[in-house]
């Protein structure tokens, strides 16, 4: 329903949004323009009675002087019988240019209170202001869901293209956005009768005045009292006619002066409702508050490209609901698989496990959550495929999964199985598939095997997976879809150091340069390409396929493209297919990759302590922000190898950095020497130190096996509940990071 409420009126007003943006960026920059141009006299430098008196010396038939809020001095006079009205110089009261408002910036204004449609076009500008604090609040909830809550809402925004975008720029721009769209409803509910005015405080026509001889304006006390600043409007006596008075309004009310004994006349105050009436013109035009217009026009340049995103999202939610090809029907179907997605992602892994499924004669019907049946007569088995949108919610294609699934009728011996699609740094990553499998099992249907959840679309985890299901149904299942495919680059491995062998864990670390291409002549002739390294920081993935395998996996890169190449560590695995490969790897010998962003993954920076957890491989990331640690802000390295001896990696570089104190203190643990440690040891060792850091908003990067990393956050668990907290609100605050496998 949220959603809805944030999408819909989007949709709807999408171009006239764009159009009141645009021309109020145009408008914004107005009060800018005319502060610059303006001489605007410092408080108490210049009283209305000096200013009156020196412009009456230039323009002896002045009729009426304005102040504009910008600080624009504007005189109307007569002269020869022709009107006139001039820019002044305040301190000398010498025109400056004839005064003649622009054509443009009406027309301008026009379009933007009433898109040139008079009371029509004002009321179709409310309206859409009105939506316009609809799509805010409803868009600022949704970015709170989908951050983890609102502590989480200046943590870091995972994903990419237009709903990266989307997100970044509405939280940039949301109270602008908000602002100009409150003030810009309140006015045109005033104009309409919505609101109520505010009481009129202009002041009646003085029953008695003096009558005498008109003094010179300079003269006047209620003049002289005044500040220039503080003046809007003073209009002239009626020459010859000493019944008249002078008109005056200033920014906190209005009255008349005694044209000969210049007493203040029936002064009226502007009421608290005026006021409040004035500010909000103020807050929406930025008039008199120069700084603030190019603020607003800023952020409603924000506006067209939030309409494009949005609407760019829109279409890729309702495409996400068209089925997929060569889909068996619900009579035939033997195998059901249905697709919980948020923005398409999840289809493409469907989709190669309905082809596998095929391959293996099995007739399979795919389609969105939202289309389950009552009933699949034939159906041996029902997959579910489902990202988390948000705080745990469902994804747009299962938003009404769980109302339909009351309905559902499950035949005896009909099996389900669940996977779920995630990024493990939010912390309900993958909880929606985690209430779809109870919910499913409360239904009465047979669990084929346990819930899995994927990490960030892992090609990897999919295939692994694959294959125990394989297993179960007695088919050969080799899934193989990379949700990322990239244009590859060649490598050319230049440097390898090798570890562990001593101990049965080979490691090394490996170094790789781009290879020179005929075909990117351009690029070799760049300055700025560096070789053709992409951009990218210690903690992005280099995916490699080894030769005959198409599913890439992904190395941790312990450099970052300033250092002019990729570096990764790398632990051969036994049977491992790519770490096999990579380790067969010699000098001049070549790969072909592809990096992969990784944003999740990364040390705050700032002045705040940076605890790093590692173990094993998973020291390369850890070692690339220490190297990047140039302004030598603290940080702290707890690593766990085997033994000292054989595979202390990157010893020689850990030492200097603590030596130029990039690296703060380093605390290790060899499981295999002496000491008989494991990271989680030396963490415990140190434990009061560690609360003390976190006290003081330190943020942790975890690094390494999936077990390791269960067990270090059991540790900090443990250290935290003194402070009455635990590792899911440090993550929900982005303090506490994973990079595990």
């Amino acid at each position: 329903m949220l959603r809805k409420l944030h999408g819909l009126p989007g949709l709807v007003a999408a171009l006239f949004l764009v159009v009141l943006a645009t021309s109020g960026v145009v408008l914004s920059v107005v009060p800018a323009l005319e502060r610059s141009a303006a001489i605007v006299p410092t408080a108490g430098q210049l009283s209305v009675a000096d200013l009156a008196e020196r412009v009456v010396a230039q323009y002896p038939r002045t009729e009426q002087i304005e102040s504009s809020l910008s600080g624009e001095v504007v005189v109307y006079y007569n002269r020869d019988g022709q009107p006139g009205a001039d820019l002044v110089n305040p301190l000398t009261g010498e025109g400056i240019a004839p005064y003649q408002p622009s054509a443009f910036l009406r027309w301008v204004k026009n379009l933007h209170r009433s898109f040139l449609m008079d009371d029509v076009g004002r009321m179709l500008a409310g309206v859409l202001a009105a939506l316009m604090v609809l799509i805010c609040l409803s868009g600022t909830l949704l970015l709170a869901r989908r951050l983890g809550g609102w502590k989480a809402m200046l943590r870091p925004i995972a994903g990419s293209g237009s709903p990266r975008i989307h997100a970044e720029l509405a939280r940039f721009a949301v109270i602008g956005l908000l602002l100009s769209a409150l003030t810009g409803s309140y006015m045109s509910a005033v104009r309409f009768g919505l609101l109520p005015e505010a009481a009129n405080t202009e002041p009646s026509f003085p029953a008695q005045v003096s009558g005498g001889t008109r003094a010179p304006a300079g003269s006047l006390n209620a003049l002289k009292n005044l500040d220039i600043n503080e003046l809007r409007e003073l209009v002239f006596p009626y020459p010859d006619d000493p019944t008249d008075v002078y008109s005056l309004s200033t920014t906190a009310g209005s009255g008349f002066v005694d044209q000969s004994t210049g007493e203040l006349l029936q002064y009226q105050p502007r009421s608290d409702g005026s006021q409040f009436h004035h500010w909000m013109i103020r807050l929406h035009t930025g008039e008199g508050l120069w700084w603030l217009g190019p603020i607003l026009g800023i952020v409603a340049l924000t506006v067209p490209v939030l309409s494009f995103t949005g609407l760019r999202i829109w279409w890729q939610r309702r495409s996400s609901s068209i089925r997929l090809d060569e889909s068996a029907s619900i009579e035939a179907a033997d195998a059901v698989i249905l697709v919980g997605s948020e923005g398409n992602t999840t289809w493409g892994f469907a989709k190669d496990l309905q082809n596998k499924l095929n391959q293996a004669g099995k007739k399979v019907l795919c389609a969105p959550m939202n289309d389950l049946a009552e009933h699949y007569p034939k159906a041996s088995v029902l997959f579910v495929l489902t990202s988390t949108y948000g705080d745990g919610d469902a994804p747009s294609s299962a938003s009404h999964f769980m109302t339909r699934l009351e309905q559902f009728k499950a035949d005896d011996g009909l099996e389900y199985v669940v996977l779920g699609f995630g990024d493990q740094q939010f912390p309900k990553f993958c909880q929606y598939a985690l209430d779809v499998d109870v919910a499913l099992g409360s239904k009465g249907l047979q669990q084929m095997h346990p819930v899995r959840q994927i990490n960030r679309g892992s090609t990897l985890e999919f295939r692994e997976w694959g294959e125990v299901i394989g297993e179960h149904m007695g088919i050969a299942l080799a899934l193989t879809h990379n949700p990322a495919p990239a244009v590859t680059s060649e490598f050319e491995l230049v440097e390898r150091v090798d570890y562990g062998v001593a101990v049965n864990a080979p490691t090394s670390i490996l170094r790789f340069k781009p290879v020179q291409s005929d075909r990117n002549l351009w690029q070799r002739l760049s300055f700025r390409n560096r070789q053709h390294l992409p951009d990218f920081e210690a903690g992005d993935l280099l995916g490699v396929a080894p030769p005959g395998d198409q599913a890439a996996r992904f190395y941790s890169l312990a450099s970052s493209s300033s250092d002019g190449q990729l570096e990764i560590c790398v632990r051969k695995q036994t049977n491992g297919l790519c770490s096999g490969y990579l380790h067969s790897l010699k000098p001049g010998d070549r790969i072909n990759g592809f990096v992969q962003h990784n944003p999740g993954f990364r040390p705050a920076g700032g002045t705040t302590p940076t605890i790093l957890v590692g173990a094993g491989a998973g020291i390369g990331p850890l070692a690339g922000f220490i190297r990047k640690n140039t302004e030598r802000n603290p940080m702290y390295l707890y690593w766990g190898g085997r033994n000292p001896q054989s595979d202390f990696l990157y010893q020689p570089e850990l030492g200097r950095y603590l030596d130029d104190q990039r690296l703060t203190r380093l605390n290790t643990a060899f499981s295999r020497s002496a000491e008989n440690a494991y990271v989680q040891d030396a963490i415990v060792a140190d434990e009061a130190s560690l609360r003390q850091l976190i006290e003081v908003g330190a943020q942790i990067l975890v690094c390494g096996g999936r077990d390791m990393a269960a067990g270090v956050k059991q540790v900090f668990d443990s250290i935290l509940e003194p402070l009455c907290m635990d590792v899911d609100e440090l993550r929900a605050e982005g303090r506490y990071l994973e990079d595990v496998y």
